[in-house]
């Protein structure tokens, strides 16, 4: 497939230049996006304390997550799902400091009209995703990378199915739907594990990346070959002057641009917070095994093992077991017993899976109300920022790029950002 570089005639002049700090994938489409409309971007793709989430999830497209995870059911829910019952969700007590106030802002997002509100603004940027991915991989050329087959859940118990067939049904799906999975399907899911299944539905919408390490990998390529530049550095601090930022290498290089974009996953509290930004993020971090070789046909969509919080996604590259919201430090080595028990689950399932299967772990960047934070600081005119996307940072990027294009230009982005103002979390001195 032939790629468009082209800039067309109501896009921005090339002489305008850009900076975006950060490499996953939000910093990279964003990158990628203002390059193909003729803004003169560096991407300072910066080293982390831990690997960025980007390249390390399940690789679904979740457009059916309209309901942030700040939720009352969500709270109800924790007891139950803590790791040392095991569930998925841990609470680590070394990281009390970290993990405590955000829990405390967490509590306060869940008030009904703060979660209403936060469903409309993420549904009506979730209702652009899909599309805005399939604009981007069609312009580089690499559309074959969006899967758009939808994904599975299953139980294995009659109670978890009748109690989770009614959650899903109830819930703010958004442009995605379900139904339950056919009997031929069940059949399909059936050769996959040698659990009983007690029920499962198929959801239409949704869809994956067919390989993660190639998407960023296209991406790349088609940056610089449009004529961005990435640079591999880590940018120290963010200095503002006269209502204008400037970003400081840790050399001590500063680097001016008409536009700086903030897009540093985790790492963007540390850019934001000290020219006058709240920004109460923090790391929540996820684990996963691969597995190179499997049995596991290509072209299954995603299967959630609901009653085991995980999902298990056939790349190109291998099988994927993913699972685990650990709150906590970025800095933290990795939890060895996240592992063990995803190979528990997958060794207890009877999964094609060639164990023990190689080990991730990454940082979530995510806010206490679990939306991103989209938009233009008043600190500095000249400073964007996109960061916060919590468990929806591969879903929501390639839409997220085009709304900082479009603030870039001084255009109409693609949904209301006003809901994820960063300065929805108040201003300090």
């Amino acid at each position: 497939m032939q790629t468009d570089f082209s800039v067309s005639s109501d896009e921005r002049a090339a002489s305008e230049t850009a900076i975006v700090i950060g490499g996953g994938v939000v910093g990279l489409a964003t990158a990628l996006n203002l390059q193909l409309q003729g803004i003169a971007t560096k991407l300072f793709d910066m080293p982390t304390e831990s690997p960025a989430a980007s390249w390390g999830n399940a690789g679904h497209i979740a457009i059916e997550q309209c309901e942030p995870l700040a939720s009352a059911a969500s709270i109800c829910s924790m007891p139950k799902r803590l790791f040392w019952r095991g569930g998925a969700l841990s609470l680590p007590l070394r990281d009390i400091g970290a993990w405590l106030p955000f829990s405390l802002r967490l509590l306060g997002a869940v008030r009904p009209t703060r979660f209403e509100s936060g469903c409309k603004a993420l549904g009506r940027a979730l209702d652009e995703a899909m599309v805005a991915w399939q604009r981007l991989l069609d312009r580089i050329g690499a559309r074959e990378l969006l899967l758009e087959d939808g994904h599975f859940i299953l139980w294995e118990s009659e109670a978890s199915a009748r109690a989770g067939r009614a959650h899903w049904q109830a819930a703010n799906l958004g442009k995605a739907a379900l139904r339950d999975a056919t009997p031929e399907e069940l059949a399909q899911l059936a050769k996959l594990t040698r659990a009983p299944i007690a029920g499962a539905v198929r959801f239409s919408g949704s869809g994956q990346i067919a390989d993660l390490p190639a998407l960023g990998e296209a991406l790349v390529a088609s940056f610089e070959a449009a004529g961005g530049t990435r640079v591999e550095a880590k940018i120290a601090r963010l200095d503002v002057e006269n209502g204008r930022a400037a970003a400081v290498a840790e050399d001590g290089a500063r680097c001016d641009a008409e536009a700086i974009i903030v897009t540093a996953g985790v790492a963007s509290r540390t850019l934001m917070e000290p020219i006058g930004h709240v920004v109460p993020l923090i790391a929540e971090r996820g684990y996963h095994i691969q597995s190179a070789h499997s049995d596991w046909p290509m072209g299954m969509p995603p299967v959630v093992f609901e009653d085991r919080s995980m999902i298990v996604t056939r790349f190109r590259s291998g099988l994927r077991a993913a699972s685990f919201v650990e709150f906590g430090r970025a800095s933290r080595p990795a939890d060895p017993r996240k592992w063990a028990r995803l190979r528990k689950h997958v060794a207890a399932l009877g999964l094609p899976f060639c164990l023990p299967g190689r080990e991730w772990m990454g940082a979530r960047p995510t806010l206490p109300d679990y939306l991103p934070a989209i938009g233009r600081s008043r600190r500095a005119g000249n400073l964007l920022y996109a960061f916060g996307h919590q468990h929806l940072g591969l879903t929501l990027a390639a839409t997220t790029a085009e709304a900082v294009a479009a603030l870039a230009s001084g255009d109409a982005p693609p949904f209301d950002l006003t809901p994820f103002d960063i300065d929805r979390f108040g201003v300090r001195a």
